[in-house]
């Protein structure tokens, strides 16, 4: 089968690209690179450096390719409150463009990576498929307006799709190449700040008196690797004229102090950190039920919260 990777320059969609060459596929690549790094991608991989925005260039991307996976997306909470038009043009419109594109040339299967980020803060936790999907931000809503056009497509048109609900995606992958991790500028994520952490810039843990055990945030994490087996999996799993909503996540979850304890057991030393005030709106646990990805994709995922450290710890050497 031959893939069509969107944001195949990016961390999640070279690693992707990566193991979907690996293992026998065949790939093209569509990424503009504006967060994306060419070198990142695959040199097994057909390579488009263009805009998701442009149809011709999607029509190109898209020429002898039986399926797609859609990852390109702006993708900062932050940015999307200051500059919500770009996150409605890129993530919303980009996807009305590959959706139509895929229509007219018979492309069939799409596997979306969405986020739960499209829950906003819920009721219940753990979050499943059917809680209420009231996003807080514009990224959060610009990734459930897509869902929303895909189920349409699939209604309408006969598309096979299944859109993946995850949060935070770590670890590194250990391509042919050298080390698939993350680059991003400015970094939010948690994992690759505490590892950068210093004595002149330490850690901020933002409140240790939430009700969790051990008084930090949980949150759910899952592998980059694991996260593309998922993908994967729904490539076979999606069946036509139906939009499946599938969550990805550990089962669990891991505490800001868990993952500190599992950073300094991979750089031997401990990890400088101050204690900040609760952030407002921050919810106590976040974490997804995975059990219809168990039940659909035959999927859970296999690496711990130490694996995604230690891979990160080791791609940054």
């Amino acid at each position: 089968m031959k893939v069509l990777v969107t944001g195949g320059a990016g961390y999640i969609g070279s690693t992707a690209t990566s193991i979907l060459l690996d293992r026998g596929y065949g790939v093209t690549v569509l990424d503009d690179c504006s967060t994306g790094h060419a070198e990142s991608v695959d040199a097994r991989a057909t390579f488009i450096n263009g805009s998701i925005l442009d149809a011709a260039t999607v029509r190109k991307a898209l020429a002898g390719v039986e399926a797609v996976l859609h990852f390109t997306a702006k993708s900062l909470v932050g940015e999307s409150v200051t500059k919500p038009e770009i996150y409605w043009n890129t993530n919303v419109n980009g996807s009305r463009i590959l959706l139509e594109e895929m229509r007219t040339l018979g492309v069939k299967r799409l596997v979306f990576s969405s986020t739960a980020a499209t829950y906003g803060e819920p009721k219940e936790i753990p979050i499943t498929e059917n809680s209420q999907t009231k996003p807080t931000n514009p990224y959060g809503a610009s990734k459930l307006a897509v869902d929303y056009m895909i189920t349409s497509e699939a209604v309408a048109h006969g598309l096979a799709a299944i859109s993946l609900r995850y949060f935070n995606v770590a670890g590194a992958h250990k391509s042919a190449r050298g080390w698939l991790t993350e680059k991003h500028d400015p970094e939010t994520h948690l994992i690759p700040n505490i590892l950068r952490a210093s004595a002149e810039k330490p850690l901020k843990i933002f409140g240790t008196d939430w009700p969790t055990a051990d008084g930090t945030c949980i949150r759910d994490y899952i592998h980059v690797v694991d996260l593309i087996d998922a993908h994967i999996a729904a490539l076979d799993a999606a069946q036509p004229g139906t939009h499946e909503i599938i969550n990805l996540g550990s089962g669990g979850g891991y505490s800001v102090k868990e993952v500190i304890a599992a950073a300094q057991s991979s750089v031997g030393h401990a990890i400088p950190a101050d204690i900040a005030p609760r952030r407002a709106g921050d919810p106590a646990v976040l974490i997804a039920d995975i059990s219809k990805a168990k039940s659909i994709l035959k999927w859970e995922p296999t690496r711990d919260i130490q694996a995604m450290v230690s891979d990160t710890w080791e791609s940054f050497h």
